[in-house]
């Protein structure tokens, strides 16, 4: 139905995609290219943030890289691409996006993300099968400077926990700090999680 739509829209020079597709194949370049842009000669300007995700198992895609599915854009001249992949217990998903991020919430990341900066993201949940570190959580301050919800789904321990001093007694991790959170959710988390944030002596400050 929706492609039917965008069809019709022969004139639009801008468009503004959000959208998040479960249990289909993967929505790459090549797709959007030829379902989409074949059809709108007169676009000039595309923001998208793009979120496919179907069981490993029914995924011809799961071995497929970054590099992969960043080729298939390149005949999207509007804007840089980026992509995030991330595989869950059973679960493979997959972000494409135009940046600069032009939308105010991003769900779900895990540790690996591409190191850009998103400005416009106030809304964030991230989750993995694998520890989130304090570097994590140093990145995520870093790449999203204004964030206001953060969502925290892991249950893995983390292997390394922030209270520990060195020789000269100063503190081998890096304060970080988020200046403008004011919602904090720990979904489904391993105590570890809990406590680097509420615990002072663990170097993550909400101020």
């Amino acid at each position: 139905m929706i492609l039917h739509l965008f069809r019709r829209m022969i004139n639009l020079e801008e468009l503004t995609l959000s959208i998040f597709v479960q249990e289909r194949t993967l929505i790459d370049g090549t797709s959007l290219y030829n379902e989409i842009f074949v059809y709108m000669s007169r676009l000039n300007m595309f923001n998208f943030w793009i979120c496919t995700d179907n069981m490993i198992n029914n995924s011809i895609h799961h071995h497929l890289s970054e590099d992969d599915i960043q080729q298939t854009f390149t005949n999207i001249i509007f804007q840089q691409v980026e992509c995030i992949i991330n595989h869950f217990a059973h679960i493979s998903q997959y972000h494409v996006f135009s940046l600069p991020f032009m939308f105010s919430c991003f769900d779900y990341i895990g540790n690996t993300f591409p190191t850009v900066i998103f400005n416009y993201v106030r809304i964030l949940r991230v989750q993995d099968n694998v520890p989130f570190e304090h570097e994590f959580f140093i990145r995520i301050a870093c790449s999203f400077p204004l964030l206001q919800q953060l969502t925290i789904k892991n249950v893995r321990p983390q292997s390394s926990l922030p209270d520990e001093l060195n020789s000269n007694d100063n503190q081998l991790y890096s304060i970080v700090n988020y200046s403008y959170l004011i919602s904090l959710c720990f979904e489904i988390v391993h105590h570890d999680y809990v406590e680097q944030f509420l615990d002072d002596t663990k170097h993550i400050y909400l101020v």
